[in-house]
């Protein structure tokens, strides 16, 4: 939401700013028509199959089918691979404690706290947070139904059939991907790039022809600004690629996205373009266009030279941020070759990923999280029981899928919740009373199924602020026509799951805003200084001697400094749910990072290039004394990026020879690059690592300044 067209209206801003962001929201874009065709398809086929056989868990099923991740094939088979085994875990715990609780009411609800703690924890302190809520969903859906008065045979069946019949719509969505991937053409991670480099491209061709750009170019590029790249992160995070591209296509997605969010602004803020400054402006389109046709064709785009400062535009400000970003976006592809191609791999017997995460067993913060869930689901538990109201129960779920760590991320799920959860309502109140009486086959029904279905499914193809509320609308919907195998004449189920989430939202409120609450604000600002502090550490590498130690330990840095920058944008986002005194300082902060966190991606690139020339890998070594002065110089820039980090942290002095002493370093070390024999240092491999060190000291130093413009204390 860095642009004007994304962010928060002030309280003398025109009221339509809420009309322009949902149809921002909702307009088409490549690919969504048919992504939505994809997941209505897969909901449809799944509920034929529930009504016609009469299957129970139908509702819950169909929204599985519509929610499974379509970013890629790959990661619709490992979402499907951890929905299975998360219910079938879920299902064999729920058994085998029934068989010790079951007779006794105490016992039973022991075993039910004790349970919700475990899943709450869960979700908090292991690496596999699908495989923690599929498992966590499972047991809070299927607890009312041993909680009924009914044989034990009944409640055994049930829960076999959930499993059965979630799995079953699991199964089903990802055959239907697999179909579509076998006519599927062109690449889901760089074509979306290629799409937002373009629509800027054009843009800026108007402003160099002297002319104001139409306004279908300019709702495009508000549309791709608002859409934002989550999409794009989420598929690069499940695809199974080498780590070396991973970053560098993680670092393009952010400029790119910056890129976009600049481009937002310009029909707003800008005005008439000078003559005098359309021949540049044509230029920058010109570097876009050129980086857009390699990327088509599966080149490296050219590294030019990056002077750092670029020169200023006077009366285009933001053009100078445009240009600075484009120049950049060829400087993530610094590294050709990933640390661990040079040396053979040794397999490591009986070596498996971690189920747990750093941690798991001696962070507090865990423990306080399981702790927190546990009482609010508990409470509920406890009311809609002691009421005699099982119809409430959704209390608890509404707990499950509005738990996370922060408090703005939190109150963004239960807003969408609930507003889903309304007007999920509403749809199926309205269907009962004027629709479903004059239905009388599942043709007809599956027409009504369909219209909800897309509706839903559209809005759960927006950007992450409005996607929740297409799932919670599908589920309010689904929960009143699926659940039962003949029409509902009662509007007390829509009643029921309205007041069941008022319930799990008022005691959500009442336990993570109140007890160890933690402010998405306050987690943002530290987590973008831990990866300041991380990215020093990774400049100094290796501190071992021994290159197999040296590249574990830089493979170990890299992959947290990469975790580092999802969980920071993240964060960025709930800090817009967030209210109270410190609000406006954390949304200054948060464009703030916003606008340097693409800037530090490209910068984390670039360092894991220069390392190869400090490992000295083969046909990258350096002569003793470049080797010293380059580590000098790291060692200077490592300092910059913790002074960094301590202005952020605690706004302390600017310090006025920093960047001065950057550029003798840098000199230095060029100097002595240069007067290298031919023989050590070929010509080719000269050229482009002093680029490479003046593309690291140029963005170094830019960050610098920027940082200390906004937090240094001048002394």
């Amino acid at each position: 939401m860095a642009s004007i067209a994304q962010s928060l209206p002030a309280s003398n801003a025109n009221q339509t700013w809420l009309f322009q962001w949902l149809r921002d929201e909702l307009t088409p874009y490549p690919g969504r028509t048919l992504l939505v065709t994809r997941m209505v398809a897969a909901a449809t086929l799944v509920m034929i199959i529930t009504m016609t056989f009469r299957l129970p868990y139908g509702a819950y099923s169909a929204l599985f089918a519509l929610n499974l991740s379509r970013e890629s094939l790959e990661a619709s088979a490992n979402a499907v691979w951890m929905i299975v085994i998360g219910f079938v875990l879920a299902g064999a715990y729920t058994l085998a404690g029934a068989m010790f609780v079951l007779g006794d009411p105490l016992l039973r609800f022991v075993w039910v706290a004790v349970t919700l703690f475990l899943i709450f924890y869960a979700i908090s302190a292991t690496n596999s947070y699908a495989m923690s809520m599929r498992f966590g969903y499972f047991i809070v859906i299927t607890i009312p139904l041993w909680d009924r008065h009914v044989g034990a045979e009944a409640k055994v069946t049930g829960t076999l059939w959930a499993i059965g019949t979630l799995a079953m719509a699991s199964v089903i969505s990802l055959l239907m991907e697999i179909g579509y991937v076998a006519f599927r053409r062109g690449d889901d991670l760089v074509d979306p790039i290629r799409d937002r480099l373009s629509c800027v491209e054009k843009l800026l061709r108007f402003y160099a022809n002297g002319r104001p750009a139409d306004a279908a170019t300019q709702s495009r590029v508000t549309r791709l600004s608002t859409l934002g790249t989550s999409r794009l992160r989420r598929l690069l995070q499940r695809s199974n690629i080498d780590p070396q591209y991973a970053q560098e296509i993680g670092a393009l997605v952010g400029l790119a996205g910056r890129l976009t969010d600049l481009a937002a602004n310009l029909p707003v803020l800008l005005g008439r373009v000078p003559d005098a400054d359309r021949e540049r402006i044509g230029s920058v389109a010109d570097r876009i266009a050129e980086i857009c046709h390699d990327l088509k064709n599966g080149l490296v785009p050219r590294v030019e030279e990056y002077g750092g400062e670029s020169e200023a535009w006077p009366d285009l400000p933001l053009f100078r941020e445009i240009e600075k970003t484009v120049s950049l976006i060829p400087q993530v592809f610094s590294g050709s070759q990933s640390l661990t191609r040079f040396f053979p791999a040794v397999p490591q017997v009986g070596v498996r990923p971690s189920v747990l995460a750093p941690g798991a067993l001696s962070k507090s913060e865990h423990l306080k999280f399981g702790l927190r869930g546990c009482l609010a689901a508990s409470l509920c538990y406890i009311i809609y029981n002691a009421l005699f109201w099982p119809e409430i129960s959704t209390s608890v779920a509404t707990c499950l899928v509005t738990a996370l760590s922060t408090i703005g991320a939190s109150h963004q799920k239960q807003v969408l919740r609930f507003g889903g959860a309304l007007i999920g309502g509403l749809i199926g109140m309205g269907a009962q009373v004027f629709v479903l009486p004059y239905i009388d086959s599942i043709a007809a029904f599956t027409v009504l199924f369909l219209l909800v279905a897309i509706f839903a499914s559209w809005i759960m193809t927006s950007s992450p602020r409005l996607s929740y509320l297409g799932g919670q609308i599908a589920i309010g919907f689904f929960l009143i026509s699926l659940q039962e195998f003949t029409i509902q004449t009662s509007l007390a189920v829509s009643r029921d799951r309205v007041v069941g989430i008022l319930l799990g939202l008022l005691m959500m409120f009442l336990t993570f805003d109140h007890l160890w609450s933690s402010r998405a604000g306050v987690a943002m600002r530290k987590a973008f200084v831990a990866n300041l502090r991380l990215l020093a550490q990774l400049a100094r590498e290796p501190v071992s001697t021994d290159l197999r130690t040296a590249i574990e330990r830089i493979s170990s840095l890299r992959e947290t400094i990469h975790a580092h920058f999802d969980k920071v944008r993240s964060l960025a986002d709930g800090v817009l749910f967030e209210f109270g005194p410190s609000r406006w300082r954390d949304l200054e902060l948060r464009g703030y990072i916003r606008q340097w966190q693409p800037q530090l991606r490209t910068l984390f690139v670039m360092r894991i290039a220069s390392l190869k020339y400090r490992v000295q890998l083969p046909g990258f070594e350096l002569p003793e004394s470049v080797r010293l002065r380059h580590q000098a110089y790291d060692d200077h820039s490592a300092r910059m990026l913790e002074h960094m980090a301590d202005q952020i942290e605690q706004n302390a002095p600017e310090s006025q020879d920093s960047v001065h002493r950057s550029n003798e370093l840098l000199s230095a070390t060029v100097q002595g690059i240069e007067a290298a024999e031919p023989s050590q240092l070929p010509a080719d491999r000269t050229q482009s690592f002093v680029t490479l060190l003046r593309a690291i000291d140029g963005l170094t130093t830019s960050l610098a300044s920027e940082i200390a413009a906004e937090f240094g204390i001048q002394v």
